[in-house]
């Protein structure tokens, strides 16, 4: 059913933000405009525009000496700039078909600017629109019960409870008994001035009745010490992930230097059911490979909940990764309990999205180890140790691999990893970098080996000219699926979001960071390092951050959707999945990546390498 004028204005951004008497002055203001095609509507240089557009059928393309910028479509508004600076338009406008426009004159627009919804949709530059895109991109279904954006501080039930250091065990679970609390902190003899310890009924359970020790032992003897802490400021999703990441389950919370309160998991527990906590303690019962069934379903639970609760790809990545983190420990745990000890020290590797701490439902396994010394019995052991490994990952909902890249088939001394990537990075190979460029995203999740001389090799790959320009040829790969008039290209079953922009940006983000000699390993924090060491516009990293954030919330909403439909999740969106904000969103960050990878292009020379 086609929609009469001011039902088409009344759904369109931004008018759908107007309240009712505000719509009545848009109804009255309103001009119909025809312009047929190769039109110039509005001319570079040329005098202000005198009008607020709004595309009701046709599109346009702004151009700049000649160059196409971008292409604007139904429900896109232009002359907007000009109209708010009075200067002369920055490009030219030019109707690429027959064009209908709503308009509006000054003085209306004027008007309307009084509405803050309205002003700031055309004040905002395109980092911060994505940004609030990113913020109202969630699903709609039951939200969680905690805002996840408050200080933590502000669910404290009480204040700390204090045992001398010279107290013993017995003293100090009367004393929680008498507080009706789960824990004490241990502090010494000096009027509490100092915290040592914190003494959990966990560290009473675990420590003192299953070790056999006596109602005397000394508190100091079995605490937790030193105390993990966290400001009372910082937003409760900040604490969550922190105890996540831990692997605790009380958390002493300071302001101004001093104990103000001991904060639980039993509260997030209680008050978010879906909570990371809950999948932490569950992680920490199982005695076996076949306990993690369901381990999958769970967690994408957990991103449901965290998505709903608002916050962003960041933060959701690493509640996440710090989850599988734990995953991958326990059975590593499991496996050395079978197999025996290690007989060399190793670290198991995650690399690809783990490794950068960005993943948000269960994908491929991308891991790999090292192990110290090159013994006739270590590659056996650790052929073993991975297989273990590697099932008990499978059972838990990890896909394997396509490309093989898990440690069944990736386990090597260190010396062979160090070997292999000092090859990668003097030796660039165009095929087997562009395979290899995900390595560089390698992240240590537990074993004892320090893999310093790897991070080493690393920071210094960005001494190389010649590997940056290989790297940035195959951060190009993948490119924003935007086609003639910079159209959004649609394949079959929709927009793929990872291939079209989220991979785009990770590239770009690893090959700037690497330049920067920076050994971050998050694509927001590779942003950042780059734009600090000056090898990015801090307008350009915080447009891409914005740009990354935007996209992987919106995968994430359409995986769950997909879920939730009984359907396998992937990576692409239908177009008519999205509202016109939306669509422009998507558009817009196309373009600005699309933009990014050519600069990096040019920046490199990539055209030029053989």
């Amino acid at each position: 059913m086609r929609l009469n004028p001011l039902e088409f204005v009344r759904q369109t951004p931004p008018f759908d933000t107007l309240p009712q008497e505000a719509l009545a002055a848009v109804e009255r203001g309103l001009e119909i405009q025809f312009f047929p095609k190769g039109t110039r509507v509005l001319a570079r240089d040329g005098p202000p525009s005198d009008h607020l557009y709004l595309i009701r059928k046709g599109s346009v393309r702004l151009l700049r000496e000649g160059r196409e910028v971008l292409a604007l479509e139904e429900g896109d508004c232009f002359g907007y700039p000009s109209l708010l600076s009075k200067d002369a338009p920055a490009f030219d406008v030019v109707a690429e078909e027959d064009l209908l426009v709503y308009g509006w004159g000054a003085k209306v627009f004027a008007a309307l600017t009084a509405y803050p919804a309205f002003a700031q949709f055309f004040n905002q530059g395109l980092a911060e629109r994505l940004r609030l895109a990113s913020q109202g991109v969630a699903p709609a279904l039951n939200p969680v019960n905690l805002d996840l954006s408050l200080p933590v501080g502000e669910i404290l039930q009480r204040g700390p409870v204090f045992v001398d250091s010279g107290a013993t065990v017995q003293q100090a679970a009367r004393l929680m008994r008498e507080n009706g609390i789960s824990s004490v902190l241990v502090t010494d003899s000096l009027a509490h001035a100092r915290t040592l310890g914190i003494l959990t009924d966990r560290d009473l359970r675990n420590r003192v009745l299953a070790e056999g020790l006596g109602p005397d032992t000394p508190v100091t003897q079995v605490m937790s010490t030193p105390v993990k802490t966290l400001p009372a400021s910082v937003p409760l999703f900040e604490a969550l992930s922190f105890m996540v990441r831990q692997g605790i389950h009380h958390l002493p919370l300071e302001d101004g230097g001093k104990v103000v309160g001991v904060v639980t998991d039993t509260v997030f527990l209680r008050q978010q059911a879906r909570s990371p906590l809950y999948l932490l303690r569950r992680l920490e019962r199982t005695r076996d490979p076949a306990d993690l069934r369901g381990y999958r379903e769970e967690l994408t639970g957990v991103a449901e909940a965290l998505l709903a609760g608002g916050l962003g790809a960041r933060e959701i990545g690493r509640s996440v990764s710090s989850l599988n983190d734990q995953l991958v420990r326990v059975l590593l745990e499991l496996a050395e309990a079978e197999l025996g000890p290690p007989p060399t020290p190793y670290a198991w590797v995650v690399f690809g999205s783990e490794g950068r701490m960005e993943q948000a439902l269960l994908t491929d396994q991308d891991n790999a180890l090292a192990y110290r010394d090159d013994l006739p019995e270590a590659r056996p052991y650790f052929a073993r140790l991975a297989e273990f490994v590697v099932q008990g990952l499978l059972q838990a909902g990890f896909p394997p691999c396509p490309g093989g890249y898990m440690a069944t088939r990736w386990h090597k001394p260190l010396a062979e990893w160090e070997a292999l990537f000092r090859r990668w990075v003097e030796q660039p190979n165009p095929p087997e970098l562009l395979e290899a460029q995900i390595f560089f995203d390698f992240r240590p999740v537990h074993g004892g080996l320090s893999l310093q001389g790897l991070e080493q090799l690393v920071a210094r790959s960005g001494e190389n000219g010649l590997f940056l320009a290989h790297l940035a040829r195959a951060a190009l790969q993948f490119r924003p699926p935007l086609g003639l008039f910079r159209r959004i290209r649609e394949e079959e079953g929709g927009v793929d979001l990872k291939k079209g922009g989220i991979a785009p940006v990770v590239s770009l983000a690893r090959v700037y960071a690497l330049e920067a000699r920076s050994t971050a390993r998050g694509t927001l924090e590779r942003l950042e390092a780059a734009a600090r060491a000056g090898k990015l516009s801090a307008e350009g990293a915080e447009t891409l951050s914005e740009a990354f954030n935007f996209l992987a919330r919106l995968r994430l909403r359409e995986q769950l959707g997909a879920l939730r439909r009984g359907e396998t999740p992937g990576h692409k969106v239908p177009l008519e999945a999205l509202s016109a904000l939306e669509r422009r969103h998507l558009k817009e960050a196309f373009v600005e990546i699309r933009e990014m990878q050519e600069a990096l292009s040019q920046r490199f020379q990539t055209d030029r390498l053989g």
